[in-house]
């Protein structure tokens, strides 16, 4: 029991040293120190943000009535598409001069014959590049139609023209007239395609 006893002096010995092997003593005058913690550590870290008020007579009111919203006006577009017999085209097609020997350059002096300026000749390459692409023996087998006008049926063609299958200048002219009695000019006819996906 002696040797328990000496064991527990000799432990309250080491517990009053410090580190350096000094007696901890705690002066006389001195303030007792709060235990830090790591709550009262991280308070001392802490960001403070001072906010200025104003203060207001008639109070500011945070109810969804007190706030309007202005929306800005949409400038109005300028008009730039062609109109086509009443509707609008969704773009204006450019004119290129047909070359010499072509299936084109036949239709671009029919239309010219006709009174037509460069603008409906423009119409009538894009009308019928979507159709057949310019190409005289084109024929859809889903509907008949043939040719550069895509008659249907491709016989119809032969009110002009006994060559009507393998003329391209017999074809267009008989496109042509079909155009002028179904839509007056080629522009209308593209007008229609445009709008239907037919003319």
């Amino acid at each position: 029991m002696a040797g328990f006893a000496g064991f527990a002096v000799a432990g309250l010995a080491v517990a009053t040293l410090s580190p350096l092997g000094a007696a901890l003593s705690t002066p006389a005058n001195a303030q007792p120190v709060a235990p830090v913690t790591l709550y009262a550590s991280a308070l001392g870290d802490a960001q403070t943000v001072e906010v200025a008020s104003v203060v207001t007579e008639d109070g500011a009111g945070l109810d969804r009535d007190s706030y309007a919203a202005a929306l800005k006006p949409k400038p109005t577009p300028k008009p730039t598409a062609s109109t086509v017999q009443g509707r609008a085209a969704s773009f204006s097609v450019p004119f290129v001069a047909p070359n010499p020997g072509t299936a084109q350059a036949i239709a671009y002096d029919m239309v010219k014959a006709r009174g037509w300026g460069d603008s409906e000749f423009s119409c009538l390459v894009a009308l019928w590049k979507r159709e057949s692409g310019w190409r005289v023996n084109a024929y859809n087998a889903g509907s008949g139609a043939y040719g550069i006008p895509q008659a249907l049926p491709g016989s119809k063609m032969a009110s002009a023209g006994a060559d009507w299958a393998t003329n391209p200048a017999t074809q267009i002219k008989w496109g042509l007239g079909y155009i002028t009695g179904r839509y007056s000019t080629p522009c209308g006819a593209w007008g229609h395609s445009q709008s239907t996906g037919w003319y």
